[in-house]
């Protein structure tokens, strides 16, 4: 296996931590060893001995950087190892008993987890919206972790109230916004629901103390290539999802405005309230941005709240060359946004941003405990942000892209962004190359969506079985990457279209020659189907 000369630094790193922490314990710990009696603890010292504690989160750390950063991104080694759930919970030992075990035990079981985990830093994992490592950005999530806060109060958190403030300032300035609001959510799907309750409240504000029995019969309008959270948060909002109106895309995924106006003023000719337009700026399968401008004239026209979901596709806003792709984002009222994706900030880290300067966001989610919001502190009480969120406890999520950010900066971050586009044109200019290889449309994005034909197939195509058969192939030949552990990707139908691959490139640890053998492994895998 190839040395990981570029974890050098890192390791030192962690060693000098966690030897000066285990030095610093180890003189403590020595003062309590004469009066202690096996097995017995008094009120006189802690349950926690710090200096086998950090002793063995250094052996952790070792096999971390061993394990996951450098086997788990070495194109050497494998991206999984399979095993079958019955095996796999067998070799984990994943029973919970009444004692404990010894460290060496314990440090076995942190590298079978290790070994057995997906290593979606690989460079060869393109399965999914994620992927990757920076660095920088896992420091920022290991000491995240270590201070263990919680961002609700200045008093607990206040350089992470500061540092999340000025990230989503920085965020705001890429969407065009000089002034707003905003708060990082457990997950993209959360900012979606979020962004439909404020919504909501904003036109019926009475809901938040009267509920759901005074209010009129509300609508939501969509693509039908949006993210399924769309109707989930209808469901959990009491909306409904009957409620949700699916409106037409055209044949690269992007939401047709014509059809959008016309189902809104059926909507209403129905007797319904419409309030809340979602758009998608990277949908999740086809990487579609749907043409903002032109929505938010008709969300102007019957004066909706415009959501865009950029989850995925946000990150383009730091390119000069394709944040065309969102043009008209201004005119939105909330953008969800999640750097985990593209940027590489590592899960989780979403955004949800407003435009909003009436403080929506608090009188929205506000309950206003007594017990942490109290208003004659000594200090800005606007500093507690934690009102703003429907959750109490709340993790930081600003510190890693924060890092990262500091880091790279944006040019560093543009950079990303623009290599991920120039691999994409690279894989579909060598796949044309290819037989066997159907687009289903060249891609907006990053996601490059494909059939793969074998041979014996090839000709076919006029057969009354021929997309029966078709359908079969991704599936088996993704049970053979995955057993086989050369790489992974993923596959899925969609409407009346039967399955195909999606290829996700956009980790910034890609090559020319990982774009190669993705097309060699598909073919090696499927040329006997």
């Amino acid at each position: 296996m190839k040395c990981c000369t570029c974890l050098f630094l890192f390791v030192t790193f962690l060693k000098v931590v966690f030897l000066h922490a285990f030095n610093c314990c180890v003189v403590s710990a020595a003062d309590g060893q004469a009066d202690k009696q096996v097995g017995l603890r008094d009120l006189s010292e802690p349950l926690i001995d710090h200096s086998e504690g950090q002793l063995f989160l250094s052996e952790t750390f070792k096999i971390i950087v061993e394990e996951v950063l450098c086997k788990g991104t070495d194109v050497t080694q494998k991206v999984c190892d399979w095993k079958e759930p019955e095996e796999l919970a067998w070799l984990l030992d994943l029973e919970l008993r009444a004692t404990g075990e010894p460290q060496h035990k314990l440090l076995e079981r942190v590298k079978d987890v290790a070994k057995y985990s997906i290593k979606t830093s690989h460079p060869r994992f393109f399965n999914q919206l994620y992927g990757g490592v920076d660095y920088h950005s896992l420091a920022g999530r290991f000491l995240t972790e270590a201070l263990n806060t919680n961002l609700f109060t200045y008093e607990v958190a206040p350089v992470f109230v500061l540092m999340e403030n000025e990230v989503l300032r920085g965020l705001r300035q890429l969407v065009g916004w000089t002034e707003g609001d905003g708060i990082f959510c457990p997950g993209g799907s959360t900012s979606n629901m979020f962004a439909m309750n404020l919504a909501r409240y904003q036109l019926f504000p009475e809901v938040k103390s009267r509920g759901l029995w005074g209010l009129p019969r509300l609508t939501v309008f969509t693509s039908s290539e949006s993210h399924y959270s769309v109707k989930k948060g209808a469901a959990y909002l009491g909306i409904g999802t009957d409620n949700v109106i699916v409106v037409k895309v055209d044949d690269g995924g992007r939401m047709i405005p014509k059809d959008l106006d016309e189902k809104i003023m059926l909507a209403k000719s129905q007797g319904t309230v419409p309030f809340l337009v979602s758009c998608t700026a990277g949908t999740t399968v086809q990487g579609a941005f749907d043409p903002l401008d032109h929505i938010a004239d008709v969300c102007e026209k019957h004066k909706l709240w415009m959501h865009v979901d950029a989850a995925w596709g946000g990150s383009v806003l730091f390119s000069k060359q394709h944040r065309h792709l969102m043009k008209g984002v201004d005119r939105a009222n909330s953008v969800g946004w999640n750097p985990h994706k593209m940027l590489v900030a590592g899960l989780q880290c979403s955004a949800l941003l407003l435009q909003d300067t009436t403080n929506l966001l608090r009188r929205c989610h506000s309950a206003s405990a007594s017990y942490l919001f109290q208003q004659d502190k000594f200090y800005d009480v606007n500093l507690d942000v934690g009102d703003k969120s429907v959750q109490c406890s709340r993790k930081v999520d600003c510190l890693k892209l924060w890092l990262m950010w500091k880091a790279v900066g944006s040019a560093g971050l543009e950079e990303r962004v623009d290599k991920a586009f120039i691999h994409v044109r690279y894989l579909v200019e060598e796949m044309k190359k290819r037989e066997g290889f159907q687009l289903l449309h060249e891609p907006e994005f990053v996601n490059v969506c494909f059939w793969f034909t074998p041979p014996s197939m090839r000709g076919n195509e006029k057969h009354a079985d021929y997309q029966e058969r078709l359908a079969k192939v991704a599936p088996v030949i993704k049970e053979r990457m995955m057993k086989q552990g050369t790489m992974m990707v993923g596959y899925q139908p969609l409407g009346n279209k039967v399955n195909f691959f999606r290829v996700i490139a956009f980790s910034p640890l890609l090559s020319k020659k990982d774009m190669d053998f993705f097309l060699d492994e598909i073919e090696r895998l499927g040329n006997d189907l």
